[in-house]
């Protein structure tokens, strides 16, 4: 059984930052491609950042890329998102997801960000 595991979320003030972490187990962890998404309260869910198996290619949404890193570390079948200069607006339930043919999604993390 397929399972990923978010962590890292919390209540932090402006300014501030949190490093998410996405453990995967049930699944070669290495071959899957990562993805990290947010969802802000009534909004849509939108795409943050993603990082290839191999951790060579990434993309990150274009407001984001300043202040937010994508790492993986395949030893550990877990990846992060390192967050820097949090603001209020970056508040949302962040996910994690690992997709190749098929695709997987964590829970989420609730992150919390006051002004």
């Amino acid at each position: 059984q397929v399972q990923l595991t978010e962590s890292g979320g919390g209540l932090v003030q402006t300014g501030t930052s949190l490093r998410l972490s996405c453990t995967a187990s049930g699944i070669i962890f290495s071959n899957y491609h990562m993805d990290w998404f947010r969802q802000a309260p009534g909004k849509e869910r939108e795409f943050v950042a993603s990082l290839s198996a191999t951790g060579g290619r990434t993309d990150y949404h274009p407001s984001l890329k300043a202040r937010f890193t994508i790492s993986r570390d395949n030893a550990k079948h877990t990846g992060y998102l390192q967050m820097d200069n949090l603001k209020p607006e970056d508040t949302a339930i962040y996910y994690c997801r690992l997709h190749l043919v098929d695709e997987y999604w964590g829970q989420g993390t609730q992150v919390t960000v006051s002004s």
